[in-house]
């Protein structure tokens, strides 16, 4: 695994592992669909952050070309991640928790390429 790969695993599981705790500290005092963006919105300056300083730190583009290009790359995450969970949450009933976490996983992949070849592009 490249260098990048490790950093990226490190910093898009420190994100995600924000994600969920905002949204377990959350569920309970919103829908679960809004605890999932607001646990989005506290992880994305985890995710910015850590991939700008670790995972892509020989990017080509300015820190505002990046933010901007991340940011539409985070939000399309965001989108799949959400329609995942709301697919696995009320279509399947699966635990809240558990229905976060696979979609995390799923978004995880899409993230990594558009962060790689877009966002963060060398």
């Amino acid at each position: 695994m490249s260098r990048s790969g490790l950093w990226f695993l490190l910093v898009g599981g420190s994100a995600a592992l924000t994600h969920m705790a905002v949204f377990a500290l959350a569920q309970d005092l919103m829908w679960p669909e809004a605890a999932n963006a607001l646990g989005f919105v506290v992880a994305f300056g985890v995710s910015f952050f850590g991939h700008r300083r670790l995972s892509f730190q020989d990017a080509g583009t300015t820190v505002a070309q990046s933010l901007g290009r991340f940011a539409v790359t985070a939000l399309a995450g965001f989108a799949a991640n959400e329609l995942v969970f709301i697919a696995l949450l009320r279509g399947l009933h699966w635990p809240s928790l558990l229905a976060l976490f696979a979609a995390l996983v799923a978004a995880a992949g899409q993230t990594f390429v558009l962060s790689r070849y877009w966002a963060f592009r060398r």
